[in-house]
């Protein structure tokens, strides 16, 4: 998985960066939240593993950030606490923490939560799949939309999205349709004019 390490204590965030990286992760590090949170722009990592309490932007705070955004893709952020669970618990799932672990991590609890993390993304993932389903009409080929009114594919997909088209036909529709169309028009013509 692609994951992203927040934490201001370079010899920390360096040995979890190693550790991961053997478990056959891609890793990229930044060492604030300020930092992390420009990292996350740029590569839109899977997992956000953050420290609590950083300069510029501390972890609760990077995770309000994060979901905030309006991404397509899920991202699962673990907070690196070395606070007693509890304590931080409530304010870290109020800011969007999925999941918590305790200072030092021990790699063997922080893999199988990376375990659930991908599992959650990758469900995260079939949802957004299952929400992009249109209803269309396989004749005319309009979507219906949320008001319930049908609108051609072109209309729906140009409003909400950055989408143009170019129209073309596929060689099997100009093999099957055109050609015969032409060869009937053509035939019509030439029966017309009285040239066979």
């Amino acid at each position: 998985m692609n994951l992203l390490i927040v934490e201001d204590d370079a010899v920390t965030r360096q040995v979890l960066a190693a550790q991961l990286r053997k478990l056959g992760h891609a890793v990229t590090e930044a060492d604030d939240g300020m930092s992390g949170y420009e990292r996350y722009h740029e590569l839109h990592p899977e997992v956000v593993i953050t420290d609590w309490i950083m300069p510029r932007l501390d972890g609760p705070s990077l995770c309000r950030k994060i979901r905030e955004e309006a991404s397509t893709a899920y991202t699962y952020i673990i907070i690196l606490t070395a606070l007693e669970k509890k304590v931080g618990y409530t304010e870290g799932m109020s800011a969007g923490a999925d999941d918590f672990v305790t200072k030092p991590a021990d790699m063997v609890e922080l893999n199988v939560r990376l375990r659930v993390a991908e599992r959650i993304v990758r469900l995260q993932h079939e949802v957004r799949q299952l929400e992009g389903m249109l209803p269309i009409c396989p004749k005319c080929k309009r979507i219906r939309t949320e008001d319930n009114n049908w609108e051609p594919v072109e209309r729906y997909i140009s409003k909400r999205s950055v989408a143009q088209f170019s129209h073309g036909i596929c060689p099997e529709c100009f093999t099957s349709i055109v050609q015969p169309q032409l060869a009937a028009i053509k035939e019509k013509s030439a029966h017309a004019t009285g040239k066979r």
